[in-house]
């Protein structure tokens, strides 16, 4: 049997905003500036670069306007998140032309996160992503706990599909599917995104995967199959969610691209490159990078 994939795969870097929020220690403002630069480098041509969220609560976003006014250019779609109105109005301020809303599809998980239910929240967005568009930015819809909660347990297939549905009615670009506590399985994955795939033809459909129990990958190939063809992943591995019990880091960018070039789809992503990135971080994070492509190669195997 010949497996059914792509020719090329897109990349879509979170690093620099999912893969640090969770980061105990703070990461210098420049370190995060020399990183993003470093992925820019490695051939990453879509990352979210920050988030415009309460310093209150995920301090390490705190220097959110700054690394945004340093590291945009125009060679790559830089996303910012902005998870509500007040978080929108500074990105008003900035030259940023993407941005990122996230709902759970739980409303355990949302209340917690957000402190709003599901339907709260598409309230507060829907007339937002209105005023996004006439505005003409890019708009990146996040759906966390698209498979399980930590809270409810298993989400219904059909609930993830109609909060898509709510999203795309109200014109996003792109949605951004998440495995926010790593538990999905392969069959679960091709489940939900065939049908993705099937009914939301004019929309971008994205795979994010966590890998607290290393299915990430295995969930990207079944992904493929289903006919994704674009990758939330973060360099390193870093990441987390810190309103999400047990959650493992991102599927790491390098894991994947290194798998994903070896079945001959094309990432036009720098490996050497993209580990000169990491490298850069790396001293400033409170635990080890751990992905398997970056082990080995420190062991030089």
């Amino acid at each position: 049997m010949t497996l059914q994939l792509p020719a090329k795969a897109t990349i879509i870097e979170v690093g620099p905003r999912d893969g640090l929020q969770n980061e105990k220690n703070f990461v210098p403002t420049e370190v995060k500036k020399d990183f993003i630069r470093g992925l820019k480098s490695a051939g990453l041509t879509e990352m979210e670069l920050t988030s415009f969220v309460s310093p209150k609560w995920v301090p390490q976003m705190g220097d959110a306007a700054e690394i945004v006014a340093d590291c945009l250019d125009n060679e790559t779609r830089n996303i910012v998140l902005a998870p509500n109105r007040k978080g929108m109005e500074r990105v008003y301020m900035t030259d940023c032309k993407a941005v990122a809303v996230f709902v759970g599809v739980s409303n355990t998980f949302n209340q917690k996160n957000i402190n709003k239910s599901t339907q709260e929240s598409m309230a507060e967005l829907i007339p937002i992503i209105g005023e996004l568009k006439e505005k003409g930015y890019f708009v990146r819809a996040c759906i966390s706990t698209a498979f399980y909660c930590p809270y409810e347990g298993k989400i219904k297939l059909e609930d993830t599909l109609s909060l898509c549905r709510q999203f795309v009615d109200a014109g996003v670009d792109e949605l951004s599917v998440a495995d926010t506590i790593g538990m999905a399985a392969p069959h679960e994955s091709y489940a939900l995104f065939s049908s993705l795939k099937r009914e939301f033809t004019d929309t971008l459909l994205t795979a994010h995967f966590h890998d607290t129990r290393k299915l990430a990958l295995s969930n990207i190939l079944a992904a493929l199959q289903a006919g994704i063809d674009r990758f939330d992943t973060s360099a390193g591995g870093l990441g987390g969610c810190p309103f999400a019990p047990g959650a493992a880091g991102n599927a790491a960018t390098e894991d994947v691209v290194y798998m994903l070039e070896r079945m001959g789809i094309q990432t036009n992503v720098n490996l050497e490159k993209l580990v000169e990135a990491i490298a850069i971080v790396g001293p400033y994070l409170s635990r080890s990078i751990e992905s398997a492509y970056y082990r080995l190669l420190q062991q030089n195997v």
